[in-house]
């Protein structure tokens, strides 16, 4: 019984690495980018609210 090995390049190992790597900063790049525009959204809906006391004793 004979064994295939697929030898892969060093070069497209770093390829692959390289592109991972870009999907990773890009995502997270994103995410933040989406969580500020949220951010400021919900800052203009909520900005004439009183804060929400941080104890249930009455006022």
């Amino acid at each position: 019984m004979q064994q295939s090995e697929v030898k892969m390049p060093l070069g497209e190992i770093g390829a692959i690495l390289l592109f991972l790597l870009v999907v990773f900063i890009f995502g997270n790049l994103w995410f933040h980018f989406i969580e500020a525009i949220l951010r400021r959204i919900k800052k203009l809906f909520t900005r004439r609210q009183k804060p929400p006391a941080w104890h249930t004793l009455p006022p």
